[in-house]
């Protein structure tokens, strides 16, 4: 069996610049590399980087996805509102959908987010525009 190699796409903001560091603490992203970068393996596009709130915490819990409490079998400790990371985009949608987005950075956040939210969305939420 051929093992297929996992090529990552261009690192590349919405905003069509560099891709900053989304979170370190903790360390966030679909390769663990602190940056919202995806490849086609990455089904769930973590793509978005949000400011975790307390209300959107409580939203993605009570939809299955229990982003705050802490993992110690996996090195995760858990978010608190305030932290960086790199929501999937079709989970922020949903937020969105239900009053409870987060804010988000653009200059954190991978273009390939634009492929499941539109960018005047986004620029509602961001924290870095001017």
């Amino acid at each position: 069996m051929k093992s297929e190699m996992i090529e990552m796409d261009e690192s590349v903001s919405v905003l069509g610049e560099p891709l900053a560091a989304c979170g370190e603490a903790p360390v966030t992203g679909y390769f663990r590399d602190s940056k919202c970068n995806t490849c086609k393996q990455d089904t769930g596009s973590h793509t978005v980087c949000i400011e975790a709130s307390r209300e959107f915490l409580e939203f993605s819990k009570s939809k299955g996805n229990d982003l705050s409490t802490p993992m110690p079998e996996y090195g995760f400790e858990g978010l608190k509102p305030g932290n960086s990371w790199c929501l999937c985009a079709a989970r922020w949608l949903e937020a969105y959908e239900n009053n409870k987005a987060p804010r988000v950075f653009l200059t954190r956040t991978h273009v390939k987010a634009l492929e499941i939210v539109p960018m005047e969305l986004l620029k509602k939420f961001a924290v870095d525009l001017n």
